[in-house]
Formats: structure tokens, sequence, C-alpha cells
């Protein structure tokens, strides 16, 4: 991980150049491309990040919807200045901060994959792994209805965070019998719906035995790798479906009229964090200037136990 200066290109007719604020580190996908995992590109340099926060600088002269000095997001790298178009940027909502604000992108990729899960007011709703898109997917699963929602990881750290955003449950997965503890969670039946938000292969086989019988399996976390599934035992016999959900996944909205576009969901995102509905402060656990970018990085690599949201801050200067 290196800090590089560049040379800043000025914006199209129909761009804006944003001065960035805040940007939040997308601590599965980022660290995941960083260590070339599977399934990832592993060709580098890459310019990471997609969680961008600031304030308009200029714009070009056809750019009609915002203007100098508006608050907005985009999905656009960590770095001090990024050019983006109309279509790519959105208002932050009067009151919300910038570091609240840029979980928008988080949110939406969270978003898409519960809604696909179609949840019905009163089912019941595990999601494994609460990373920040585990506990944002839980959060908004039990918004949908779904109840109870169960937390499940490995890291105590992360439970407690779980459980003070709202989770009924919040298991460890190494201190319980998970399936058991499922079981006596969901009255017998297993859980009618199962978001799979590690990235974890291995976790995958698991999810499928939690869920009940003709429950769906949200595949939310990009898989870092092959997993081993009895399918005749763990989904055949029980009727599962298994429901992919990566975000880029989203039909098309001009041939599946009433989808909920990307943009769709990341308004609804910055209303529902604006309007307290879903809470974000407590999942960062620090903020630090970018030139600590590399020891953010290792952190989030090495200390999953004890990190969860990191936030680099574009205006300090003092690290």
């Amino acid at each position: 991980m290196a800090i590089e200066d560049f040379d800043q290109e000025q914006p199209k007719s129909d761009e804006m150049l944003i001065g960035t604020v805040s940007t939040l580190i997308s601590s599965g996908t980022e660290t995941a491309f960083l260590q070339a995992l599977p399934n990832t590109s592993g060709v580098f340099p890459q310019y990471p990040g997609y969680s961008n926060a600031g304030v308009v600088v200029s714009v070009g002269s056809e750019v009609s919807r915002f203007k100098t000095g508006d608050r907005i997001v985009s999905r656009k790298s960590h770095a001090s200045h990024v050019i983006a178009s109309e279509e790519e940027a959105m208002k932050i909502p009067d009151g919300l901060s910038f570091d609240d604000a840029s979980f928008f992108a988080l949110g939406s990729i969270a978003l898409q994959g519960v809604r696909k899960a179609c949840i019905e007011l009163g089912e019941s709703v595990v999601v494994l792994g609460q990373g920040l898109v585990g506990i944002l997917a839980l959060q908004l699963a039990k918004l949908s209805g779904g109840f109870p929602v169960i937390g499940v990881d490995v890291y105590d750290y992360r439970l407690g965070i779980s459980s003070k955003s709202g989770a009924d449950y919040a298991f460890n997965s190494l201190d319980v019998d998970l399936e058991k503890s499922v079981k006596d969670a969901t009255d017998g039946g297993g859980a009618n719906v199962v978001i799979e938000a590690t990235g974890n292969p291995e976790a995958i086989p698991t999810a499928l035995r939690l869920a009940s019988e003709y429950g769906r399996v949200i595949i939310l976390g990009s898989p870092r790798g092959e997993s081993k599934v009895n399918f005749y035992r763990d989904l055949h016999r029980k009727g599962i479906s298994i429901i992919g959900a990566h975000e880029s996944a989203r039909p098309n909205y001009e041939s599946f009229h009433g989808w909920w576009t990307q943009r769709d969901d990341a308004s609804l995102i910055l209303k529902l964090i604006s309007n307290g509905l879903l809470k974000v402060k407590g999942l960062i656990t620090f903020k630090t200037g970018f030139q600590m970018a590399e020891e953010a990085y290792q952190k989030l690599i090495h200390s999953k136990g004890n990190v969860l949201g990191i936030i680099l801050d574009w205006k300090r200067n003092d690290g």
C-alpha cells in the first residue's frame, strides 16, 4: 500500500471536480483484492475505494443538478480529488455527516441482497458474518420484517456491535452448537432466510444446514474460493433456494420494470441513515488521516477481532 501524488485532470463539460472529505474502506472487498485472494483480479497496481463523500469544487458547463459547494457522495476511489458525472453522484441529506454518508455504497450492496431474499413479516433470518455488510444486512432484514434476526460471527467484538445494532440473537459459532442454537431460536424449524455475508467458501455449507425446509440462502459475500456441498442432504431434500446476490447482478431496469436500481438503493440508504433507521455510527471503529492508510489496511487484515469500520479523513494533515 502506497500513497502517490497525481496530476488532477479538469472535469469535462458534463462532469464535476469533487474535493474528498471522507472515504470508507470496504474492508472485505478491498483487503481481499489487496491480498489477491481467489476470485479477485490479482492485477496490480490497483486504486481502491468506492465510498467517497466530498464537496463539489467546480462543475462543467452542462452540469445542471449540482453546484459548487454541494455535499455529495459517489462511488469514486480513495483520493483527495475525484471527477464524477451527475449520474454518478448523489446529494448528501442536510444534517447527515460525511462519515455517515460514506456508508451509502456498502448499504446499497447489503440492501439489494436483502431485497432478493423477499423477507416477509415474521420470517426468521440468520446473517452469517457480522462485518460491515453483514451488520447492515441484519438491520435491513429487521426493517423488512425479519423476526427473529440472528447475527453469527467468530469475533465477540463484532457480535457486541451486532447486538447493539438490533440483532435479537448473536451467536459465536466457535462457542456454541450453531445448528442447535438457531433451531432453538426459531422454534425448531431453522431459519427461513440465511444471508451469507462472510465471503468464506466454507461458510456456504453451514448456511445450507441452518436454513429451514423451503428456506432461501442468499450469497451476499463474494466467496473467495470453492465450496464443498452435499447437495442431496443440505439442499435437494430440503427444497432450498440459493440466490446469488453480487451487487452487479441486478436485472436490467428497462426489461424488468419495478426493480430497484443501484441509485434507488443508495438514495434510500442515505434517507434511512439520515432518519436514524439504519445505524452506522457504531460501525466506525476509528477515523484516521489518509496518510495512515497502510496502517489502516493492515489492521483490517490482521486485527479482525477488534476492528470493523475505518474512515479515511482527507482534511487532516497530522495522520
